[in-house]
């Protein structure tokens, strides 16, 4: 994801208490973001199972379909 949209997500998520739905490129996983690291350009995902993980920015885009 771009810089431009990594700043939308962590503004969605971090100040407008948005789940944004995120796509890891390299695994297919579905996330839902709780929080972001700007230094580190990670987001922090809850992933359909429960369980938590953390993704580069490089690593991931917002997803416009839910899980299936």
């Amino acid at each position: 994801m771009t810089a431009s949209m990594f700043d939308r997500v962590c503004y969605r998520t971090e100040q407008r208490e948005e789940n944004v739905l995120l796509l890891n490129l390299k695994s297919g996983l579905l996330g839902y973001t709780f929080g972001c690291t700007e230094a580190g350009e990670t987001i922090q995902v809850k992933l359909m199972n429960g369980e938590l993980d953390s993704w580069g920015r490089d690593e991931c885009v917002e997803s416009s379909s839910g899980p299936f």
